[in-house]
């Protein structure tokens, strides 16, 4: 299958970059971060976000969605990571909409998913507990109790869990991984928000004894941890896509910065060494965004192959994305770190996406892992 976009993904992605490029600039992150923002996410550009259609891009039409599929979910997050806005789109929009989509019952798909699709409810899955991405060594137990389960644990880096309508929590019990939703608001549920390098959101989440219902489980205990999974590849690739877009933003504003400062006399563009770290760069950024398209169109056609496509795209994306912004930042010089420029906003932005769902080296030991090693 050609590594392109077809016309209809195209128009998406021309909708995608000219609608956060109008409503939601780098200046809007700014605006955020400046104002110390209570909830570091606006709820209304949340809600504009549902009126596109993007953040149901994955969720079926029966339920208020788009009923598009990874392809378009990857175009979306590639637009965010070239304007670095600030959106519950991978949390809510990808990962919780994934779980839900795929393992929810009527009842949780109905009370969630067209909210979702609205952009009128965040939902957030609770994955993550120490500072690298690792599912398999979770720690934290769903134990039954009476009708129900009791969870205890404490969860990272869960997207935008301070403002959450919702949680999804991933947790052990006896048959294997479940996945709970959780009212935020249930007794033993302590949130603490978590502002990131970047100026995005996250949250720890401590669980204590926290008391749900049979019906608060998405899936059985026999699929959650395939349930889970399938969940989190997705959130790789759109992240792998977010990287690629932002590694590719930073390229084109250090194009334009090498078209107009001049230096001994002359544009610094016409220095043969930078043309050559140039046509470097954007020969890796073309080679990412290919793996970023192929992983994608797997998960998309459900290929066997497509965890070890993910797994290829993150890390490449995280590696040529980390060379993107710092190349730069060397070629914008000293001030490419100051807060007047932007770039050290993409930085800091990779920085954080690199470990999201699992750094370079995660992947590059699941491929490992994957081929028999």
């Amino acid at each position: 299958m050609p590594l392109i976009l077809t016309e209809e993904q195209t128009m998406l992605k021309e909708a995608a970059d000219g609608f956060l490029g109008e409503h939601a600039p780098i200046a809007h992150l700014r605006q955020l971060r400046d104002s110390r923002d209570a909830d570091g996410v606006s709820r209304e550009l949340w809600r504009a976000f549902g009126e596109m259609g993007f953040a149901g891009v994955i969720i079926p039409e029966a339920h208020g969605g788009s009923g598009l599929g990874a392809v378009e979910a990857g175009v979306v997050a590639e637009a965010l990571g070239r304007t670095l806005t600030p959106s519950p789109f991978m949390g809510s929009g990808v990962l919780a909409a994934t779980v839900l989509v795929e393992g929810g019952s009527e009842a949780q798909q109905a009370a969630w998913l067209p909210r979702i699709a609205a952009g009128e409810a965040i939902v957030s899955l609770a994955v993550d507990e120490g500072p690298k991405h690792a599912p398999a060594r979770m720690t934290t137990t769903a134990e039954r109790s009476g009708n129900g389960f009791r969870l205890n644990g404490a969860k990272g880096f869960v997207l935008d869990g301070h403002v959450a309508d919702a949680l999804i929590v991933a947790a052990r019990t006896d048959d294997g991984i479940g996945l709970f939703l959780v009212d935020p608001s249930t007794d033993g549920v302590a949130i603490e928000r978590t502002v990131m390098v970047d100026a995005h959101n996250a949250a720890r989440v401590t669980l204590s004894d926290v008391a749900v219902d049979a019906d608060a489980m998405i899936g059985s205990l026999e699929g959650g941890e395939a349930l889970l999974e399938g969940a989190l590849n997705l959130g790789r690739a759109c992240a792998a896509a977010s990287l690629t877009g932002a590694g590719d933003q930073a390229f084109q504003t250090t194009l334009e910065y090498l078209r107009t400062r001049k230096q001994f006399g002359k544009l610094i563009g016409e220095f043969q060494a930078l043309q050559h770290r140039a046509a470097h760069l954007f020969s890796e950024i073309e080679i990412a965004r290919a793996a970023v398209m192929g992983a994608l169109q797997a998960l998309e056609a459900g290929k066997e192959n497509a965890p070890l496509a993910v797994s290829v795209a993150k890390a490449k994306a995280g590696r040529v994305a980390e060379l993107a912004v710092q190349e730069a930042v060397q070629m914008h010089g000293g001030v490419g770190m100051t807060d007047e420029f932007d770039v050290g906003l993409f930085m800091k932005r990779v920085r954080v996406l690199n470990e999201l769902l699992g750094d370079a080296g995660f992947h590059q030991e699941r491929m490992a892992r994957s081929q028999g090693f």
